[in-house]
This record gives structure tokens, C-alpha cells and sequence, in this order.
């Protein structure tokens, strides 16, 4: 993981200060999209986080359960990447390099993994809302079946990007086999080369996803078709600022899959509120932006949370009081 900055923290004077101004020119307030709004980060890492990881890595025997859609999507992904690696690989081992990693880090019960999952051992202020207007207004950093944290391999991704199984996909199986034909061509041995393949999940560091890939060499994989591409999390139409945009709906009560991760006493992280997410240009930049409607989060007003794309969201999150997005598919929110 890169190493984490202190950020500023700026108090609600500012917000107070800029909504006003907002409001004066009748304007929605929408302030956090674009880094704009009060200001969290600098937290750095929580230091328990990546041992809760390779405690919890050792999956459970029986059979291996992974979502049909999200394995129709692996497979697919990995056959591709066999076809164009620079190194003797086939489909079947690139999609058990790939899939290797994930019962690790998101289900050691071997069910399937939810394709939804939200990392749960960071539980530092600096992702939580400022104002503490409600509990579950929290920023998850990991999320989906390979738990891509926006300090590593989730930088340039969104919530909704990394929940899609399909698309995460397409980045994540070409990206460890290359790192796997990269070390045989150095040299490894295959087993060597897997692991230098998952060095980037702490819940590989001890041995658990070799041991995970041996059980799928021998027994494979069992599938079910209950989870989804999305894992409970559902496409959806929006406007934002009187702008289109398509987004995800993310309610953790709905996941599919392995549902561990949704318990409050699973790790020290809030169970975060049920949320939107999609992609905001502002500047010539990129930024993932959460949104919480008051009727989903308990506050007293909507709320949004916004990171530039490229940003740890442990170093730098933008957060507001908001009045402007319309869920145009089901008419939910402020339309």
C-alpha cells in the first residue's frame, strides 16, 4: 500500500460560509463534487487492518461457491488474457489466479463472493462525514470481490466501477497475469510467480490463496446463480445538478453473496447507509462521488462525499450538505 499524507481538516464556519453564498444565488448546494465542501483526510492507514486481513483469510473447507454471472465474467476475462500473454498460461489457471484472491479477502465461509462488498477494518475519522450528521454516512476505501482500495489498484476506480464484475474483470485478470508471466519470464517458478501475482492482497501474504488455488486445481468451483453482476447493487438513471448521469445504488441490506461483511460486528468500520455512486467531471478532473439520500442515512439533509479519481480517500474526501440529485429511475430523491 502507498504510504498515506496528513490533509487539512476544515470546519463547519467554511460550510456554513459557503452555503450561504450557494443559497444567495439560488443555486443548489451542491458543493463536494469537484472538491469543493469541509474537507476530511490525513488519517492514514489503521494499522490493525492489514493483520484483520490475513487472520481472516483462511477460508473454510468444503466446496468453493463464486456467483455465476461474475464467473461467466472471469472466465471470459481470463480467457482473453491467456490468449495474449506473453508467457505459457492457460484459461483455466488464469481463472484461478484470478479468482484466488477473493475468498481471502471477502468470504472465508468459501459461499460466493458478493461482488458489493465494502472493506470494514478502516474505520479512521478521516473517512467518516465531518459533521457526523449520521453513523452510516462512512466512505468505505475496499470495495468489490478483489476489494480494490482507492490506495492501490482502486485509484482511478469508483464504488461503481469496482462493484461491477464485468469490468473489474477486464482490469484485474489481464493485470495479474501479466505480473505472473512477468515472474516466470524473470525466472520463478509458478508458484513463486502466483505469489508475486497477489502481492498487492495482504490476505495472500501467509499462504492462503496458493492453498485456495490448489483446492480449485483439484475440486473446482461451484456456482451460483443467485449472484449477480452487481451483487445486489442496482443500476440506475440519475440527474445531478440538472446533469445526466448513470449510477449505482448501493444498499448493503441487499447484497448478494456472502453477507458477513454487512454485519455491525463484523469489523470496527460502520455498516455504511445505503448510497449512490457515478463519476463527476469538474475541471479537466475525475471524481467519484457518494451520495446519501436523508431518507436512506437518517441526517437531516442529503449528503455527498467526493474523491478525486487518483486521490487515497484516507488523504483527501469532500463532503456536503446536498439537495440536488433526482434517481430518474424510480422518481426517488429530489426530482
Amino acid at each position: 500500500m502507498a504510504r498515506k499524507q496528513r490533509g487539512p481538516v476544515r470546519g463547519l464556519a467554511i460550510l456554513t460560509a459557503v452555503l450561504a453564498v450557494t443559497i444567495g444565488l439560488g443555486v443548489p448546494a451542491a458543493l463536494a463534487a469537484g472538491g469543493d465542501g469541509v474537507t476530511s483526510g490525513g488519517g492514514g492507514d489503521n494499522p490493525n487492518a492489514a493483520q484483520l486481513r490475513r487472520d481472516r483469510a483462511w477460508v473454510a473447507p468444503g466446496p468453493l461457491v463464486f456467483g455465476t454471472e461474475p464467473h461467466e465474467a472471469v472466465s471470459a476475462a481470463a480467457k482473453e488474457a491467456a490468449g495474449a500473454a506473453n508467457c505459457t498460461i492457460s484459461a483455466e489457471a488464469a481463472t484461478n489466479l484470478a479468482l484466488s484472491t477473493t475468498w481471502p479477502e471477502v468470504a472465508g465461509s468459501g459461499k460466493a463472493p458478493s461482488p458489493m462488498t465494502l472493506s470494514r477494518y478502516d474505520d479512521q475519522t478521516s473517512l467518516a462525514d465531518p459533521e457526523q450528521r449520521a453513523k452510516g454516512l462512512f466512505f468505505n476505501p475496499g470495495v468489490g470481490i478483489w476489494q480494490l482500495d482507492s490506495a492501490g489498484l482502486g485509484a482511478k476506480e469508483t464504488a461503481a466501477t469496482a462493484i461491477d464484475s464485468v469490468g473489474a474483470a477486464q482490469k484485474m485478470v489481464p493485470y495479474m497475469v501479466g505480473k505472473f508471466c512477468g515472474a516466470i519470464n524473470g525466472g520463478s517458478s509458478t508458484a513463486r510467480a502466483r505469489a508475486i501475482a497477489w502481492k498487492d492482497w495482504h490476505a495472500c501474504d501467509a499462504g492462503a490463496c496458493e492453498t485456495i488455488y490448489q483446492r480449485l486445481e483439484s475440486d473446482g468451483v461451484t456456482k451460483d446463480a443467485s449472484v449477480t453482476r452487481y451483487g445486489g447493487a442496482q443500476p440506475r438513471a440519475c440527474t445531478y445538478e440538472g446533469t445526466k448521469y448513470d449510477c449505482l445504488y448501493v444498499d448493503p441490506g441487499e447484497a448478494e453473496g456472502e453477507k458477513a461483511w454487512t454485519a455491525p460486528d463484523f469489523g470496527p468500520a460502520p455498516v455504511p447507509a445505503p448510497f449512490y455512486v457515478f463519476t463527476y467531471a469538474k475541471g479537466g478532473k475525475g471524481y467519484e462521488v457518494r451520495y446519501w439520500l436523508k431518507a436512506d442515512s437518517g441526517a437531516g439533509t442529503d449528503v455527498s462525499a467526493s474523491r478525486e479519481l487518483g486521490v487515497n480517500a484516507r488523504t483527501k474526501l469532500s463532503w456536503a450538505a446536498e439537495t440536488s440529485l433526482c434517481d430518474t429511475t424510480t422518481g426517488t430523491g429530489n426530482c
